[in-house]
């Protein structure tokens, strides 16, 4: 859930026309994703490789940029959609940006703490006067790991907070960090590979909090209703097949994530495994609006807004598939 371009729309094959016509021809779409090339992503890669966007007229090229690139570009009209996580949709709102998140991909908060067995470590309230490795204050991370300790009733005042980048397997590892602060499909994943026993304190387990998903912008909700549905829908007919069939989605994978095939696929399939638990709802693409409102309690106790805002605008429901 982290990482200038230019994107070719012909706006007359891509938008839909107002009589409801379908586009003749798949038009170039570059997708911001927000972190490296990765087997999490399976769901678009099903959906580009199963022809799922090209049905819904996009040809999608993925952008593995900064989340916040992603942001600013779609609040700014140039790009049309973009994956990020849930803080960056109300923190991008209270700079003034008309983004809008329409479908959800994680339902659970996918950030946890991660500390080793023999810590004493075991829950978030273990975690009072321990040092903790975070890649910075800032980002899904520290959002998740603030929430966890206000559920707990721990000021940051009473845990030392250690900015170590992402070496949170390393420092753990070398005993320099008493717990890190990761995602629960990455660092847990690769300290167990190398055969450390840890303990996994998912945030999902204390809060509710909005997580990553699909954003756009209010003028394509006003002007152009339909391409939004369509690319929903093909998101999530490609997240439905990946959960059905993560093998096959594993297989796909290797075509968009140079070198997958060289790595541990035991390893790698965990983390696949270990992200489906995080997707899968009754509703694929559903936004809990408890999450989104315990998000934006959260920020505002942290102070990274300083106003409340209309929680009910940064995100909806109606254009999810209605069958």
């Amino acid at each position: 859930m982290k990482n200038p371009f230019v994107i070719i729309l012909l706006v007359g094959g891509l938008l839909l026309a107002a009589c409801g016509a379908q586009p003749q021809e798949a038009q170039p779409l570059r997708l911001p994703m927000g972190y490296i090339p990765n087997v999490q992503y399976a769901p678009f890669y099903v959906a580009v490789e199963r022809g799922y966007f090209a049905e819904a007229g996009f040809e999608i090229e993925f952008d593995y940029s900064f989340e916040t690139d992603g942001v600013a570009l779609v609040g700014a009209g140039d790009l049309p959609f973009a994956v990020v996580s849930g803080e960056q949709v109300l923190l991008g709102r209270a700079a003034g940006l008309p983004i809008v998140y329409v479908a959800a991909w994680y339902q659970e908060f996918p950030v946890a703490v991660v500390a080793m067995a023999e810590s004493g470590i075991q829950t978030a309230a273990d975690l009072r006067g321990a040092r903790i490795g975070l890649p910075g204050l800032f980002g899904a991370t520290y959002i998740g790991l603030r929430a966890m300790l206000s559920e707990a009733g721990i000021p940051e005042a009473e845990v030392v907070l250690d900015s170590i980048g992402f070496n949170q397997v390393q420092a753990l590892a070398a005993g320099q960090q008493q717990a890190v602060v990761g995602y629960v499909n990455n660092e847990p994943v690769q300290l167990e590979a190398q055969g450390f026993d840890v303990n996994v304190l998912h945030v999902a387990d204390y809060v509710e909090l909005a997580a990553n998903g699909l954003l756009t912008n209010e003028a394509m909700l006003a002007e152009h209703p339909e391409q939004v549905r369509a690319f929903v829908r093909a998101f999530l007919r490609g997240l439905a097949d990946t959960i059905a069939d993560p093998e096959a989605a594993y297989e796909i994978s290797m075509k968009y994530v140079e070198g997958l095939s060289a790595l541990d696929n035991d390893t790698q399939m965990a983390v696949l495994t270990l992200s489906i638990e995080s997707w899968q709802a009754a509703i694929l693409g559903y936004a809990n609006p408890q999450a989104w409102e315990n998000m934006h309690a959260v920020l505002l106790e942290m102070g990274l807004i300083t106003q409340p805002l209309d929680v009910s605008a940064a995100f909806t429901n109606d254009y999810l598939p209605a069958d």
